[in-house]
């Protein structure tokens, strides 16, 4: 087992060695999450949040009003009855 050692600032903050980042695929501002099992701790990537997902996609267009929001669904709805009486 190979150990890279680094060392805690009074903050309890540490650096992740940059051979660890490139093996867990980390880059700036991911998420880690610290298992603990049985006296060990493993370190590895945190699995998809929401938190995470936020802002990560750009919208494709300009967020709508309420009112325009509202009367999308509306039409969406109508769209949908319009087809369920269609088929009958």
């Amino acid at each position: 087992m190979k150990e890279l050692t680094t060392t805690m600032t009074q903050r309890g903050q540490v650096t992740v060695p940059a051979e660890v980042r490139r093996m867990l695929g980390l880059r700036p501002r991911d998420k880690v999450t610290f298992a603990i099992d049985e006296g060990e701790v493993k370190l590895m990537p945190a699995k998809f949040t929401l938190e995470s997902a936020y802002r990560s996609v750009p919208p494709l267009a300009r967020p709508l009003s309420d009112e325009e929001m509202v009367r999308t669904a509306k039409e969406e709805r109508s769209r949908r009855t319009a087809k369920l009486l269609r088929k009958k």
